[in-house]
């Protein structure tokens, strides 16, 4: 019986930490300073929202399946690194609202065109899939875009209320 209200405390535990971690409050970007630019850090896998050099928030965000190294070909799951502009913005995506990063540059292309692939382009900063919202911050535990960034949907909430077409996005490995 002594075993059996221990596995029943840990699983307790964990069930109330899960709990916890999913609903805990989205961090707001202030509104007293405008949003100048992105950084992504991807080895860290966050997301820095900046007004000049101050950091206004940081947000945990998910990769491309292959998160390590540049993008260079369509299809290998890659997220780019480099400079980029979130050049449109689309409200209506299949995922909940997404700003398109302007990749691929000339330099992608070169890129590309050595290896003999296309580079793609449909490189995202959005929310989580409409049919899969409800996992929230469960996201993060699992690279699962084809190369762009996924935040959750409160988080891309946020960022769509502050940030404009046109903001620059640095992306660093």
């Amino acid at each position: 019986m002594k075993r059996l209200a221990i596995i029943a405390g840990v699983l307790s535990a964990c069930l109330t930490a899960a709990i916890v971690y999913y609903l805990w409050p989205v961090q707001p970007i202030p509104t007293d300073a405008p949003v100048t630019h992105l950084i992504v850090y991807k080895s860290a896998r966050r997301l820095a929202v900046m007004s000049d050099e101050r950091e206004l928030v940081r947000y945990p965000i998910s990769l491309g399946r292959q998160p390590r190294g540049d993008k260079v070909c369509q299809g290998d799951n890659k997220t780019p690194e480099g400079s980029y502009v979130l050049d449109w913005s689309n409200p209506d995506s299949c995922c909940f609202r997404s700003f398109h990063v302007s990749y691929p540059d000339a330099g992608d292309l070169a890129a590309a065109a050595e290896q003999g692939c296309s580079p793609g382009g449909d490189i995202m900063i959005h929310g989580l899939s409409k049919r899969l919202g409800w996992i929230g911050r469960f996201h993060r535990w699992y690279d699962c875009t084809h190369g762009s960034c996924a935040l959750t949907d409160a988080e891309m909430a946020q960022l769509w209320a502050t940030v404009a077409e046109g903001t620059p996005i640095e992306i660093l490995p």
